[in-house]
């Protein structure tokens, strides 16, 4: 991996960068990743690479819904277990929640190689590998192959990461969908339960602590929680977010550097 110095502007976003990188030179990142990644940086900049209050009232609604589930499943691609697979180990304790790997463009030997960073990370048990057995209907996709007991059993997911087409499908079946994307317009942001708009390395852990502190809530005040939560209105907030940092970007005559 390059080195960094610490007193790079950008030190937290090219260290990002370069993880993903890594994942991609040793097999278990897939080359659609590293576009994917550069689409999330760009709206990560737009947001201030910042946890916004949105987000946190997101993460807020998330860790409540993961206390009131009974099988709570974390899916994980390459990026994120480039970016933050003790992050994920950490949230799935905590939550008392599966991991499991599920992949776009899946190969067995991406899928093992997933799984062995998780496990490096402190995961005892990773789903998604050899038992990717039973099938998500309506979706073509590779990501169609889950585990039964895991995705397939689950009555809540988190979905870190773009992830339209399944999100859709999740929602079919009656599952909650628990999305992490950076961009507040794609199909995974509108579709999902909730969204947090917010990088996969700060949403993890602040949807973590809020498990930690709401463990002891009773159900009946988790589910008030869900039940005043609006997705729309998170996303249209965020937008508003965005559109307030640009005009005033614009009006003290800034641009942002969106490719340093």
């Amino acid at each position: 991996m390059v080195n960094i110095p610490r007193s790079h502007p950008r030190y937290e976003s090219l260290l990002q960068r370069e993880k993903v990188i890594e994942g991609f030179k040793k097999g278990y990142v897939a080359l659609a990743g590293l576009i994917a990644h550069g689409r999330g940086e760009c709206f990560d900049y737009l947001i201030g690479e910042k946890t916004i209050e949105p987000a946190m009232k997101a993460a807020e609604a998330a860790a409540a819904a993961l206390l009131l589930s009974e099988n709570p499943v974390i899916s994980v691609n390459g990026n994120t277990a480039a970016l933050a697979a003790e992050k994920v180990v950490e949230l799935a304790e905590e939550a008392r929640a599966k991991i499991e790997v599920n992949l776009f463009y899946r190969t067995e030997e991406r899928a093992k190689k997933i799984a062995d960073v998780l496990k490096r990370a402190g995961a005892k048990e990773v789903l998604g590998v050899n038992d990717a057995v039973a099938m998500i209907p309506e979706l073509e996709s590779e990501r169609r192959r889950v585990s039964p007991s895991g995705i397939l059993k689950a009555d809540a997911v988190v979905v870190p990461l773009e992830d339209g087409d399944r999100t859709e499908a999740l929602r079919k079946l009656g599952k909650v969908v628990i999305a992490i994307d950076l961009n507040p317009l794609s199909r995974t942001s509108r579709a999902a339960n909730i969204t947090v708009v917010d990088n996969v390395t700060r949403a993890l852990p602040n949807i973590t602590n809020f498990v930690r502190r709401y463990k002891t809530k009773n159900k009946s005040e988790l589910r008030r929680i869900l039940t005043s939560y609006d997705n729309d209105m998170i996303l249209r907030d965020t937008i508003a977010v965005i559109k307030r940092r640009l005009d005033q970007l614009i009006k003290e005559g800034i641009t942002l550097d969106l490719f340093s």
